[in-house]
């Protein structure tokens, strides 16, 4: 049975006004047997609701003893007077529990009462949220409104009160005095026994913290009272493995977003204190400045400058590039310590009208010119992020949630004090290299910044990054894996030899084989347009065996190629059905195909790992791949090497929109055939607008059809 909102009508069959069943009165009439309810009766001034069940009775008809006489209400079916009858009966019961514990005496006749109310709401027939909320609200102002329990009648309560919070949120009032036992008992069986599904149920249907963030508060508590317990880490890791479940693959999609913005709240309340006081301390700009610039501001908070000591003073005076200045910022929570020491030249003074914030790096890169933070948390606060950075770390440990979680921390959503703090990153960077071990694209590729201009973990973890701190290791294999997937070669190449160039040619220097890899690689594809540079890259490959070894192997590709170029060879080429990858390769490193345009592996057994081999095809222009297993990889990779193509099948491949979208920077094309693939009606749109040369296309049996 639902709850239903009261209409009112009299014994003629004529209806009142609509009105919500929540409103304290109802509308009866005086002086007409029949007709319109005019003058209001209250809820609580109704003596007895009976049915009229005698002979003869007036058909649907509810019976209200008030004082002075009865009403008659008519309903126009059963239903409805079943309604309204069970809806004004726990009406009239919860403004008796309402003027009953608004006023208590003896408190165990309240704990009495406040049981009697629970059966209540749990044996109505009613199904509405109201049922539930109401005793719950009710419980939520008492408790507000006596402040002076002890800890054994909050716990009564709490217990009295638990079946209600099974399949309901605990309103805002309640979250917090919830909190507040979480703090001062962290210990007691109710935590376990009656927050535990309580929280589980808020992880699971919670849509938006937004709109409570008192129960992501409770939730945070609850961790915390979790974590103060004898087993520590291994009750909150089983609490998490609880919120997945037994089987590989977690059935409540809500529970790992939630989870993480509970994370996120606990540890940016962990240097809130430090945020709140930027308007009072030296702000990231000025300690990056080493705090040279006046500031008239009023500090609330102890500040103190540490001057240099006289070593330092004579070191400077024989060493003018050199300089040591110290900030220390002291609060009852944290304490920061800046160091900056600089042995490189400064940089250009901004101008005067330059007042923007560095970036993220420029604030808090780890390098010889610029700040070193060291932030010191209080105890609270350090087992606060303790705790919830480990809850990242089990989080990304499971396979089905790796890939959501690294989207949603691929913004860096986290204050630049965090990422300051060297604990943190130490903590956090093994959540970083689960996603960078991880072979799936959309894990790995979340490594990169959101869009151009912004830092992502790459940059934060690379050397110079304000979070490393393993000489590279973690930057290497994240190089290694975004390698092996980026379709876009040259322009990943690119941006590490504009930006980390140095620290890749220092790796290669101490062996790393990926390194040396991307060395060869900007040498292959003529990255590196300044000749003492390519020199010195030369001379980091021939410093180690590895790189000799794959230096020279780059050379021999090279002659071979200039080779092919020169001596030329046949112009068409089939391959027998059949082929493969390895056939295709023996053949084209068998003879000289400079001269090469046509060819044609349809009905083949190829993939998209051929494309290395055919983006040294200098000359080909017609490349048919009909019924071949040829892919979006492989689409991508001759998009950015086969530039001059004019002639391409793809007719039965297994190509989709990712792939065919690359196709937009190969302006010769002139014919493609589409036909009988995943090409999707906006994919072939935008192809035709970015392809003026394309004469003849097939798109039969796709969406574009």
């Amino acid at each position: 049975m639902v709850a239903f909102e009261l209409e009112v009508p009299n014994l003629l069959g004529r209806r009142s006004p609509h009105l919500p069943c929540p409103c304290p009165r109802i509308f009866a009439q005086d002086l007409q047997p029949t007709g319109y309810m005019e003058n209001s009766v209250s809820y609580s001034a109704i003596e007895d609701v009976q049915l009229l069940s005698w002979e003869n009775a007036p058909k649907y008809c509810l019976q209200l003893t008030i004082p002075g006489g009865t009403v008659l209400l008519q309903a126009a079916n059963s239903y409805l007077r079943d309604q309204w009858f069970h809806s004004l009966q726990w009406k009239k019961k919860i403004y008796k529990y309402k003027k009953v514990l608004s006023n208590p005496s003896r408190w165990e006749v309240v704990l009495k009462e406040i049981r009697t109310l629970v059966d209540m709401a749990l044996t109505s027939p009613l199904q509405d949220d109201s049922i539930n909320q109401a005793p719950l609200e009710i419980v939520s102002k008492l408790l507000s409104e006596n402040t002076n329990l002890t800890t054994q009648e909050h716990e009564n309560i709490i217990v009295a009160i638990a079946p209600l919070l099974e399949n309901n949120h605990p309103p805002p009032d309640l979250c917090e005095f919830f909190c507040k036992h979480c703090r001062e008992r962290p210990r007691s069986m109710v935590v376990i026994e009656v927050f535990t599904p309580v929280v589980q149920r808020i992880l699971k249907h919670n849509m938006d913290f937004g709109k409570c963030p008192r129960l992501r508060l409770f939730t945070q508590e609850y961790i915390l009272a979790l974590n103060e317990l004898n087993a520590g880490m291994e009750v909150v890791k089983k609490f998490i493995q609880s919120m997945h479940g037994p089987t590989g693959h977690c059935p409540h999609p809500r529970v790992l977003p939630n989870l993480v913005a509970v994370c996120l709240a606990a540890i940016y309340s962990c240097y809130e204190e430090f945020i709140n006081s930027r308007d009072n301390s030296p702000s990231l700009k000025e300690i990056r400045n080493g705090c040279q610039q006046p500031c008239d501001r009023k500090p609330t908070l102890p500040l103190r400058l540490l001057h240099p000591s006289p070593d330092l003073v004579s070191q400077e005076a024989t060493l003018s590039e050199a300089r040591l200045k110290s900030v220390v910022v002291a609060s009852s929570e944290i304490h920061v310590e800046v160091e900056r020491t600089s042995t490189a030249t400064p940089a250009p003074a901004a101008s005067a009208g330059d007042d923007s914030e560095p970036s993220l790096i420029d604030c808090l890169m780890v390098s010889p010119a610029c700040s070193t933070m060291s932030i010191e948390l209080g105890p609270q606060a350090d087992r606060t992020l303790a705790c919830h950075v480990e809850i990242l770390k089990l989080l990304s440990d499971y396979d089905d949630w790796r890939p959501s979680l690294a989207s949603l921390l691929q913004p860096i959503p986290f204050p630049k004090e965090a990422l300051a703090h060297e604990k943190f990153t130490k903590e956090l960077k093994y959540v970083i290299q689960r996603f960078a071990e991880d072979p799936r694209q959309e894990v790995h590729s979340c490594l990169l910044s959101v869009r151009a201009g912004k830092d992502g973990w790459f940059q934060l973890y690379s050397p110079g990054g304000v979070a490393c701190d393993d000489d590279g290791e973690l930057f290497a294999s994240m190089v290694h894996i975004l390698m092996g997937s980026c379709y876009k070669t040259k322009k990943f190449l690119l941006s590490l030899a504009e930006n980390k160039l140095g620290p890749c040619m220092l790796l290669a220097l101490r062996g790393n084989q990926t390194m040396v890899e991307i060395l060869c690689l900007m040498l292959e594809y003529n990255i590196i347009d300044n000749n003492d540079t390519q020199l010195q890259i030369i001379s980091t490959l021939e410093s180690t065996e590895v790189g000799k070894r794959m230096y020279e192997q780059l050379c021999d590709r090279q002659r071979e190629l200039k080779e092919l170029q020169r001596k030329g060879g046949p112009t068409r080429l089939t391959l027998p059905s059949k082929s493969t990858d390895a056939d295709l390769a023996r053949l084209l490193s068998s003879g000289s195909f400079g001269n090469l345009e046509n060819l044609s592996l349809a009905f083949t057994n190829v993939t998209s790992a051929c494309a290395e081999h055919l983006i040294k095809l200098p000359s080909l222009k017609q490349l048919n791949l009909w019924s071949t297993q040829f892919g979006d990889a492989g689409l991508r990779l001759l998009s950015e090497h086969l530039t001059m193509l004019q002639v391409l099948n793809l007719c039965e491949t297994p190509v989709t929109d990712a792939g065919l979208l690359a196709l937009s920077s190969m302006k010769s094309l002139c014919s493609l055939n589409m036909n009988s693939t995943k090409l999707s009606a906006d994919t072939y749109e935008d192809l035709k607008a970015k392809l003026p040369n394309l004469k003849e296309v097939d798109v039969r049996y796709t969406e574009a059809w």
